[in-house]
């Protein structure tokens, strides 16, 4: 497994940027699977007391201080200003979900000197790995994409 994915979900403490009140959202589902495996987790929406159960807080900036792990699942436009903001607030690593990277948010993580994840679904890397996930990965490893 890649070092960076091995040091991010070493962590048991994530934040989560592209939650949503449509309970359909792949974020709201990435809080709900995390939370079921034991997982702390820190949603982040700026109007959203809650999603799947767990309390939101309004801005990266009220997370910061309890993780410096982040999630982001948002459209891939959005993403290089979530990636900079992060890096002014000191979080050292960030996840683009799959669908959420670019070249530009992976360019804007490592001139922030960040740590950045592109291209992969954690719920591939977070044990236990169940369903469809599970299949995936086996695949991801046969063919040494994981």
């Amino acid at each position: 497994m890649n070092p960076i994915i091995e040091k991010f979900i070493e962590s048991n403490t994530f934040a989560i940027a592209g939650v949503s009140a449509d309970s359909k959202k792949f974020g709201n589902y990435i809080v709900k699977e995390l939370t079921a495996k034991g997982f702390t987790i820190h949603p982040v929406h700026p109007s959203l007391e809650e999603v799947e159960g767990v309390k939101c807080s309004r801005t990266l900036d009220a997370v910061s201080a309890r993780t410096d792990k982040l999630i982001i699942c948002v459209k891939p436009e959005k993403a290089v200003s979530i990636v900079k903001e992060a890096a002014a607030l000191g979080f050292t690593s960030v996840w683009l979900q799959q669908g959420s990277g670019s070249k530009e948010a992976s360019e804007a993580a490592k001139e922030a000197g960040i740590a950045a994840v592109s291209g992969k679904c954690i719920l591939m890397y977070t044990e236990p790995v169940k369903g469809g996930h599970r299949f995936h990965r086996g695949i991801a490893k046969l063919f040494g994409k994981y």
